[in-house]
């Protein structure tokens, strides 16, 4: 396959999650989300759909890759497909309906098992995290800023970044197994790994096994580039072909605490381990 440097794919993905996070806005502000519940208790609102379908007819417009959304049954044989899209049109819906900054725009692509490109637009804040391998980036109000993870060398001085929506008993004992106490809440799973990608967090731990490959492939993407490692909560690599879930539960670091935190926590999840194994 011919190497690319993906500029037509993240100018592309860049200008539909602006798109798509202004559309949201405008839809919030007018005081009509629609909100109902899809299996499993989560919230979806009219914003999503609208957001779901603007990104969907871009991508389409310009690629001929299958698009897995969130907000859209997924098309036959798309996750088999070398490559792919992945589209999180409203990650964090549950801030997002409160009124918050802690949601995001992602679209992501994926070639041959690995993601390869990522945009994560916070629409209220201005600020779109994006990588592709040839680097990663914030843009923020218009200052474009290269992205580095943090020095930080030991999961004892991790500061942590945690779900404001999903937060379990379990992060209490992740961070008394680490002995951690520096702890932030966001919801949306792209604002955490950009964060770490930022340097101002080193550590996201998330034991709960619904998370979907539409909340971590436009992120990894970023944080790798940045220098970052996401997996399993055993230290697993992340799938995106041939299943959407990651029932095993997720560790994303700044790679250096990563083996770290992966050997004192993971006998604390062992009920997953098998899990989807």
């Amino acid at each position: 396959m011919a190497i690319t440097n993906y500029t037509t794919e993240l100018e592309v993905a860049l200008a539909l999650a602006r798109d798509a996070g202004a559309e949201v806005v405008r839809i919030r502000d007018g005081g009509a989300l629609g909100v109902e519940m899809k299996p499993g208790d989560e919230p979806v609102t009219i914003a999503d759909h609208a957001a779901s379908d603007r990104i969907i007819a871009g991508l389409r417009a310009h690629f001929p890759d299958p698009i897995i959304s969130e907000e859209s049954p997924v098309p036959v044989g798309a996750i088999e497909s070398p490559r792919h899209w992945f589209v999180d049109p409203i990650d964090g819906t549950k801030d997002f309906i409160r009124g918050w900054d802690g949601f995001s725009v992602m679209i992501g692509l994926v070639e041959n098992g690995v993601p390869v490109l990522g945009v994560v637009h916070q629409p209220t804040l201005h600020r779109t995290f994006f990588a592709t391998p040839e680097g990663a980036f914030v843009e923020h109000l218009g200052v474009r800023t290269p992205l580095a993870v943090s020095t930080v060398a030991t999961a004892e001085a991790a500061r942590l970044v945690a779900s404001a929506s999903h937060r379990s008993d379990d992060i209490d004992r992740v961070k008394a197994t680490l002995n951690i106490n520096d702890e932030q809440n966001v919801g949306s799973v792209g604002v955490k790994l950009g964060l770490i990608a930022l340097g101002l967090r080193d550590l996201y731990v998330n034991p709960w096994p619904k998370t979907k490959s539409w909340d971590t492939c436009a992120p990894e993407a970023i944080l790798v580039a940045a220098g970052g490692r996401l997996t399993d909560l055993f230290g697993a690599p992340i799938s995106y072909i041939g299943a959407l879930g990651h029932p095993r539960g997720l560790v994303a670091s700044n790679g250096l605490v990563h083996d770290e935190v992966v050997a004192k926590i993971a006998p604390l999840f062992e009920r997953l381990r098998s899990t989807g194994a």
